[in-house]
């Protein structure tokens, strides 16, 4: 193999096309052989691609304030490309390892240890939301716009289930429609 890595593939429709999975590499078994050269070559034209930025971002930032340096072609022409560079890896790792990679999400550690928390530590709880904006069906419909609050609320207690399965306490949680649900953190009520 070659120590190149083409991403013109990333553009070519394969991305959207997994439904089959019928690959040895979407299998259960293990895939001992696998020639990482490629995948390495991926991830370097990612770093390439990140010194490039910050070269850029730096540049700019010497000659504008940080609005217009956000918005300037250049530093958006190198986010594109680790756009598409950032598709072409997952799409890599998805053809030659079978597997779904989330290496994109950004988190920040709060406290800055990355160490677990001891069960029954002081934990405060985060809440989380989902919402949807739902257009009326075009054509004739069994479910109307009303229905539509029925479903969230069933998915939303679909959610809760899965949650509390995992471990999680769900203290509250709620479907509305128009309005955000608002919850109370405090526990001054129990």
């Amino acid at each position: 193999m070659s120590d190149e890595f083409d991403d013109t593939h990333a553009f070519d429709g394969d991305h959207e096309d997994h439904d089959g999975h019928d690959h040895a590499s979407h299998g259960p078994d293990p895939l001992p052989d696998v020639d990482p050269a490629d995948l390495h070559a991926a991830v370097d034209q990612i770093a390439a691609a990140l010194h490039e930025y910050v070269d850029s971002a730096t540049g700019v930032r010497a000659e504008f304030g940080a609005h217009e340096a956000d918005e300037d072609p250049r530093v958006l022409a190198v986010e594109s490309r680790l756009s598409t560079l950032n598709a072409a890896l997952y799409d890599l790792v998805h053809e030659r390892l079978g597997m779904h990679s989330d290496l994109t999400g950004l988190s920040w550690d709060d406290d800055g240890s990355t160490e677990h928390s001891e069960p029954g530590a002081d934990l405060e709880p985060d809440s989380f939301h989902l919402g949807f904006l739902v257009w009326p069906p075009e054509g004739p419909s069994d479910e109307s716009m009303d229905s539509v609050l029925g479903m969230v609320d069933a998915g939303g207690e679909a959610i809760a289930q899965r949650l509390s399965d995992a471990g999680f306490q769900v203290s509250e949680w709620g479907a509305s429609r128009s309005v955000p649900v608002h919850f109370d953190e405090s526990e001054d009520d129990e």
